[in-house]
């Protein structure tokens, strides 16, 4: 079984990867460890790195060339691919992308040691410098590839990491890669122009971050209290549609409140 993961900058991805790897025995191909080793040789942040790769493109094609390489030689192995387009150089992977809130994503970097080349003076700074190097790299990706790295229908399964932990999350993926290679065997994708598969599980308080009244409680008691009872109640999926960045709620709001007040870490939706 082959994953590549990929996700918002803070989402979590390298974490999830090591648990996936010493709970379940996968082996990590990370390229980010290579394009972090490659600014601090040249004594340049990541973002100053990334405007490099801009005008100078056989960083991207060294890495891409390894990336692919990997997956032809290991189709037996089971493998974390913790790369930014694995999903799209390795032939047959389960596709995964991790989102997270920018303000919780800020958070984890300014705790997290990553070198001299990614340190940040306070929230705010760390905030404006992961908005400008998700638009940098989204930029570059399309340049050199025209992909679109934010849209969600890459994917096979989207998770969103603002409100649970990274344990949570790989077992959701785990299950999820589980179900898409039994599909995979059947045949079910994999055909030409089929992405098979595309889940997209996101936090309620992302979709709904407004305060929870005491009016939304005494509406949604019965609502939430008959999705504590049946789980299968938790998979309606709600409809959004996103709007300058922006998830707005089409359908589905007294499921967002009722999944809030319940502590569910995420739930699913259809974005139009």
């Amino acid at each position: 079984m082959h994953i590549t993961i990929t996700g918002n900058l803070g989402s979590g991805k390298s974490t999830v990867c090591k648990i996936l790897r010493d709970q379940h025995g996968f082996e990590i191909y990370s390229t980010g460890t290579v394009q972090r080793e490659l600014a601090r040789e040249m004594n340049i942040t990541t973002l100053e790195m990334n405007r490099l790769m801009c005008s100078d493109p056989k960083y991207d094609n060294m890495i891409d060339d390894a990336t692919a390489r990997i997956s032809r030689e290991n189709r037996h192995k089971n493998i974390i691919f913790d790369s930014r387009l694995a999903w799209h150089f390795v032939e047959q992977s389960f596709k995964v992308f991790l989102s997270v809130s920018l303000d919780v994503a800020a958070e984890r970097v300014m705790n997290d040691n990553r070198g001299k080349e990614e340190k940040y003076t306070s929230l705010e700074e760390a905030k404006k410098l992961l908005a400008a190097r998700a638009e940098t790299e989204d930029k570059r990706y399309k340049e050199l590839y025209g992909l679109d790295y934010f849209n969600f229908s890459n994917y096979n399964l989207v998770i969103d990491s603002t409100c649970t932990t990274p344990d949570n999350i790989a077992v959701v993926i785990l299950e999820e890669a589980k179900k898409f290679d039994e599909a995979m065997k059947k045949r079910e994708v994999f055909e030409p122009g089929n992405q098979g598969i595309n889940t997209i599980l996101l936090s309620p308080q992302i979709l709904y971050p407004g305060e929870i009244t005491k009016e939304d409680i005494e509406h949604t008691a019965g609502l939430v209290k008959l999705r504590q009872e049946n789980p299968e109640k938790r998979k309606q999926e709600i409809l959004v549609k996103k709007i300058k960045n922006e998830l707005n709620i089409i359908e589905g709001k007294e499921n967002v409140i009722a999944a809030i007040i319940a502590k569910e870490p995420f739930v699913p939706v259809i974005l139009k």
